[in-house]
């Protein structure tokens, strides 16, 4: 039977029931009841499943109060949840909530039918509210911030992709049920718990005045008087607070685009003639790589920084080895945990693109970016290599890219790695060979995406001889041998291990690709786009990630001298730390004089 059928009637001992509106009618009963013949007491709409609430009346009761109580104890959690995982503790949960007490003092308040509507619509209204925790919870573990009602459903589509990239059509199909399941449930628990609930305190009007009188009054001297219990204020109105920040967030958002769009409008070198752009880099290949999820945390980790910090160093003397010099410094990306190509696009337009709304608006117009400014000159092929696009991409043509080599166009036969279709040293012999190792060619601009490094870090590749890449195939082997993310994710320690050991693949591969077919002429520009998830940095919200200039050419690197950036691939602590959208102006000034 349903936990939330309607109230029973009262058995022989009980002569009234009242109704919502307060009006009595006779109660059946049992002698009637015993006078039918079982058949048609079973067929004459007997309350309860055939009867079932008479012949177990006991156990009827027992149930119904259970049920009651079940309804009023889903009520209070859903209006004292937190909306962060971090936050939740038994504690939370021995609050009281100014919410519920206007909630029945409104309903004790309506007329029968008015009540009902009103019940109804609350319990929907509930159900929304705690989906949106829900949401809020999982978001702040891959975002480290709230669900954004005005922008970010659009994400939901991007994270069913993941799924399916990481798990598998099977795994992306059980979590989208799952989602559903969840969704419809708690709309549906929650409604029936408070048509239930207003239906109990209509049929004991007096008790539960009296009661609801009681509690405010509690309720407003606990306030008043600031009433705690381990750390957590007892008389809360989260649920109206939080309310209150959601509609000044929807505001914020509605408003925010035509702050962008007037910020779009300012650009220091739109005017500037194409042969005064960029001089200070003219036939050099300039290549700005992005590393996915390197963030602060590789370096700054105590049980990361060993093996980062070698790997840097094995990258360093690889490099000096080679006549290469770096300078590295810190970047403040506008996203962590995910949102890559938001954070891409405030590197390269020089405005901060801080969510989906921002993008759409900077890639449907026509602010310049740092690889369209490299377009611009004509001095330079531009193109891309994005092996984490699969599907189309047009927004590849606002960034200025002549070319675009996706997943698809990079001649790799072997498997993904869960979400990363191409494995990273795969992806710069591609470029090596479509591009870069191409005779009597133009000087290359490239924008390369770096996806090795990318959630869920597990399984993930290792280095192999250059030689012996051929078309991927030889990666099958390798994935076979490598780590399984369901496995991976069930400790947190291990995602730790396992995204360390994906930056240092991703720094060992372009390091070495840089040792192996740089020249006197090139010019790269690598930079994590963002944080990893809070598993891995363990809620910390800080959003920095390294940036380091490599060259041969001591020019090029002289002409950062005053950016105060320290020597090596690995920014010194105190390096300065810069906007992520301070970089395309500061570059095309240091390399314009």
């Amino acid at each position: 039977m349903s936990l939330f059928t309607p109230r029973s009637r009262q058995s022989s001992d009980s002569t009234t029931s009242s109704d919502d509106t307060g009006s009595e009618e006779p109660a059946e009963t049992e002698a009637t009841a015993e006078t039918e013949e079982p058949e048609t007491a079973a067929s004459s709409g007997k309350p309860g499943w055939f009867g079932w609430r008479r012949r177990y009346a006991r156990t009827a009761r027992g149930v119904t109060l259970a049920t009651t109580v079940l309804a009023a104890l889903l009520v209070l959690g859903a209006l004292l949840v937190p909306n962060r995982l971090d936050w939740i503790r038994f504690e939370s949960f021995l609050r009281l909530p100014v919410e519920a007490i206007l909630l029945a003092g409104l309903l004790l308040a309506l007329p029968g039918r008015a009540r009902r509507i009103t019940a109804v619509v609350s319990g929907v209204v509930l159900g929304l509210f705690t989906v949106v925790k829900f949401l809020d919870m999982g978001f702040r573990q891959t975002l480290a911030r709230p669900f954004d009602l005005v922008f970010d459903w659009i994400l939901l589509d991007d994270a069913a992709d993941f799924v399916r990239e990481s798990y598998g059509r099977s795994g992306e199909l059980l979590a989208i049920t799952a989602v559903i399941v969840l969704f419809v449930s708690v709309l549906a628990l929650c409604t029936l718990s408070v048509v239930r609930l207003s239906n109990l305190m209509a049929r004991h009007r007096a008790v539960a005045a009296r009661t609801t009188l009681v509690l405010g009054t509690v309720w407003i001297l606990c306030f008043t008087m600031g009433v705690q219990f381990s750390g957590l204020t007892f008389a809360t109105k989260g649920n109206i607070t939080f309310v209150a920040n959601r509609v000044q967030q929807v505001h914020d958002g509605l408003v925010d685009a035509k702050v962008f769009e007037k910020q779009a409008k300012v650009d220091a070198f739109a005017k500037t003639p194409p042969d005064q752009l960029l001089t200070g880099l003219r036939g050099k290949d300039v290549l700005f790589t992005f590393i996915e999820s390197y963030g602060r945390i590789a370096i700054d980790d105590p049980a990361m920084a060993p093996q980062i910090d070698a790997a840097l160093q094995d990258g360093d003397n690889r490099l000096n080895a080679a006549g290469f010099q770096s300078r590295s410094g810190w970047l403040r990306s506008p996203v962590t945990g995910a949102g890559s190509w938001l954070a891409h696009s405030t590197f390269l337009s020089g405005l901060w693109v801080k969510n989906q709304q921002r993008y759409r608006s900077l890639t449907t117009g026509d602010r310049a970016t740092l690889t369209s400014y490299f377009q611009k000159t004509g001095a330079w092929r531009t193109v891309g290599i994005v092996p984490g696009v699969r599907k189309a991409w047009p927004e590849g043509k606002y960034f200025g890219l002549d070319h675009i080599y996706d997943s698809t166009h990079l001649g790799y036969n072997g498997p993904y790695f869960s979400w990363t279709p191409v494995p990273d040293q795969y992806s710069l012999e591609s470029f090596e060979r479509l591009e870069h190792g191409k005779e009597n060619r133009d000087p290359i601009m490239a924008e390369i995406i770096l996806a090795s490094s990318h959630n869920p870090w597990s399984p993930i590749a290792h280095m192999i001889d250059w030689d012996q890449l051929g078309d991927g195939s030889v990666f099958e082997q390798i994935k076979k041998e490598g780590t399984d993310p369901k496995e991976v994710w069930k400790s947190a320690k291990r995602v730790r291990t396992e995204y360390r050991k994906a930056i240092e693949y991703s720094l060992q591969s372009l390091t070495e690709w840089v040792e192996r077919y740089g020249d006197d002429n090139t010019v790269l520009v690598f930079l994590g786009d963002h944080q990893p998830v809070p598993t891995v940095t363990g809620g910390d919200t800080n959003k920095d990630v390294p940036i380091t200039i490599v060259a041969r050419d001591p020019k090029v690197l002289d002409r950062i001298s005053d950016w105060g950036w320290t020597e090596g691939l690995k920014p010194a602590g105190n390096a300065p730390v810069w906007g992520m959208d301070t970089f395309r102006d500061r570059f095309m000034t240091a390399y314009a004089k």
